[in-house]
């Protein structure tokens, strides 16, 4: 290993490859050493990115993913990894996140389920246990605001219809669509799913609040049950 990146011949510097070639033509490795900066003693950024990758292989969550699922603390377990570092790393994968988030807005159709699965997908789609929320709409189906309602198990998240429309009566709502994950990765609603959605509808005629969909956020894959025909009336 050595020590500095000046040690290293220029062709194999990460910020002179950048320059040289474009951002696309670095390696992960490479990408992380740029935005780390530097190493630690005896370890330059390049070597101790690709230590940080090496360490996700051995993870249930292989490459740059696993950052995602590693906490700062077992982040600073890593030779060359101090608190400062473990923040830098969290916050890259938060920022790829919300980036995928932001450029999901702009095709953002509440008539269109394929649209809002992909604009939930990177917030969802990594999270170890379930999570439930709910989104609100005006009588126009404009976005009023979301409201997450449960964090659940690693297998099951239990809302009651109270819990749904508590909010949405305060904002004035008039169309709901309840988005929740299900960390299998497999999106395919469980008997609790279709219970749970039947119950919220009903209530939700009562109230003159409309349940418009409740879609299921699996590993690149969603299910609709407006889509599916699993919502009465549609």
């Amino acid at each position: 290993m050595k020590d500095t990146m000046k040690e290293l011949p220029e062709s194999q510097r990460p910020y002179e490859k950048c320059i040289r070639e474009g951002e696309s033509a670095l390696s992960d490795g490479e990408l992380l050493a740029v935005i780390l900066r530097s190493g630690t003693r005896g370890i330059n950024s390049l070597d101790l990115a690709n230590e940080i990758l090496n360490h996700m292989d051995n993870s249930s969550y292989p490459g740059l993913l696993g950052i995602l699922h590693t906490s700062q603390e077992e982040l600073t377990k890593i030779h060359g990894i101090g608190r400062v570092k473990a923040i830098q790393l969290k916050c890259i994968g938060e920022l790829s996140k919300r980036i995928a988030t932001t450029a999901a807005r702009t095709q953002l159709s509440f008539e269109q389920p394929s649209t809002i699965a992909r604009y939930y997908m990177e917030q969802l789609r990594h999270e170890e246990q379930e999570v439930i929320l709910c989104m609100m709409l005006d009588g126009k189906n404009h976005l009023m605001g979301e409201q997450y309602l449960s964090r659940g198990t690693a297998n099951a998240a239990l809302i009651t219809p109270r819990e749904v429309f508590v909010e949405a009566l305060r904002r004035h709502a008039v169309n709901i669509i309840l988005v929740h994950n299900h960390p299998s990765g497999d999106p395919m609603p469980s008997p609790c799913d279709e219970e749970v959605t039947e119950r919220v509808y009903q209530a939700g005629e009562l109230l003159g609040i409309h349940l418009l969909d409740h879609i299921i956020i699996g590993d690149h894959r969603y299910v609709s049950f407006r889509e599916q025909g699993l919502l009465e009336g549609t």
